[in-house]
């Protein structure tokens, strides 16, 4: 039979109803013919409780600086959430007459890397899995775990779960993975900024991977790299109704769209300045290089031109990261390894960004970006592109603007042609 891959979040199974709620859609797949595998989180809340119990436990002073607890007990204790919660899955789904069981990513097993708190998968060994298919047996997996190569648990960290769900649809060759959320589908914008905002039927692989990255929360990053390599095709999907989502799935798949497909945001931004530094070869890696050791999250970046044997470097990052980068600047400069006048720092900006694969094949459209802000009486900090994207960084109090004037000027709350697909 074809599988299914379906995949519930934190407040879809947040307590027992929902979790009944939820077991009730895998159900009507079940009886359309699929042999489906669950993957779930822990309940709303429960990893935030998990994670505050291991705090406490290796540091009753309160000492939160990373690192200070054993990671390898970290995961021992937060993985326990996922297991809860496909323990209770299985057995409403038995209750409703479904042959199910439960498996933990120790038991599939689910290899991964032996970063502890941030594992990464390296194989899904399936025939276990397969075995049961077979005798009408389906699964209910744990999200966010696997087995290190020393036989201890491990988690995926930040996005683990959808994670989870998109290996197995590769691994299991699944015909579609579903993504079930407490949002119907991936907009073309934040409904809570413009009303505007409009539910996309399909959206690309390229293009939802550029949105997840650029502030976009329907999915995480990782998941929709995984998807993209291995062609697993995503359905986001509400838990709480039976409308239909959004397929994010392979360019080829979307006949014809909108030149932009959406605008997304992220709010707390921060851009740094270095002015007046010696103009010379390496100049860049003797600032990036030490911000990078500072695990600092770098992400638009402009030099100006030279003048008299001195330029300016800037840089933008998230707010949380400007205490890390300034100190990795400025110690570099202590120890001589850069030399610049002033430091400048401004943390009320916020970043505003234009995604469409529409973009390679239509000319001007940045210029009509920076002429829709220019109406609204907007600056542009700092701008940078790429083939499907254009970002600029935008004072914070006027990202609201910046996103409904975009969202206008693309017309994004028309649908385009209508797909053939």
């Amino acid at each position: 039979m074809p599988r299914l891959v379906m995949k519930f979040g934190g407040t879809s199974v947040a307590d027992l109803d929902r979790i009944r709620n939820a077991a009730t859609k895998v159900k009507r797949e079940i009886d359309a013919g699929y042999d489906v595998a669950v993957v779930v989180s822990a309940m709303s809340g429960k990893t935030n409780e998990l994670v505050g119990w291991v705090r406490d436990a290796a540091s009753p002073e309160g000492d939160n600086r990373p690192g200070f607890y054993d990671a390898r007990e970290y995961d021992s204790v937060v993985a326990s959430g996922e297991q809860v919660t496909a323990g209770l899955m299985a057995l409403t789904l038995q209750q409703m007459g479904v042959d199910a069981r439960s498996w933990l990513g120790w038991q599939v097993p689910v290899r991964t890397s032996d970063a502890h708190g941030a594992a990464r998968i390296e194989a899904i060994e399936t025939e276990g899995l397969d075995a049961k298919f077979a005798e009408g047996t389906h699964a209910v997996i744990a999200g966010f775990q696997g087995l290190g190569p020393n036989g201890r648990i491990t988690t995926l960290g930040r996005g683990g779960s959808d994670t989870t769900a998109v290996a197995f649809a590769a691994a299991l060759g699944a015909e579609r993975c579903d993504i079930y959320t407490d949002v119907d589908g991936v907009y073309t914008t934040d409904p809570r900024i413009t009303k505007k905002a409009r539910k996309l039927d399909r959206i690309a692989y390229e293009e939802m991977l550029e949105l997840a990255s650029l502030g976009a929360k329907v999915l995480q990053v990782r998941s929709v790299e995984l998807a993209m390599a291995h062609k697993v095709r995503l359905a986001v999907r509400s838990s709480f109704s039976d409308e239909p989502g959004t397929l994010v799935c392979d360019e080829e798949e979307i006949v014809e769209s909108n030149v932009i497909s959406g605008v997304a945001y992220s709010r707390d931004e921060a851009k740094i300045t270095l002015r007046n530094l010696a103009d010379s070869p390496g100049i860049a890696a003797s600032v990036f290089g030490p911000l990078a050791d500072a695990g600092v999250n770098v992400d638009m970046i402009i030099q100006d031109i030279s003048a008299e044997g001195f330029t300016d470097i800037t840089f933008s990052c998230p707010v949380d990261d400007v205490a890390r980068a300034t100190e990795a600047v400025e110690r570099g400069k202590a120890d001589g390894s850069v030399a610049y006048d002033d430091l400048v720092v401004d943390t009320e900006c916020a970043k505003v960004s234009i995604v469409g694969i529409g973009m390679r094949s239509h000319a001007g459209v940045a210029g009509r970006m920076f002429r829709a802000l220019a109406e609204e009486n907007i600056n542009i900090k700092v701008i940078t592109t790429s083939e499907i994207k254009v970002s600029v960084l935008v004072d914070r109090k006027y990202m609201e603007l910046a996103v409904q004037a975009l969202h206008d000027q693309f017309g994004l709350e028309k649908v385009g042609e209508p797909s053939l697909a």
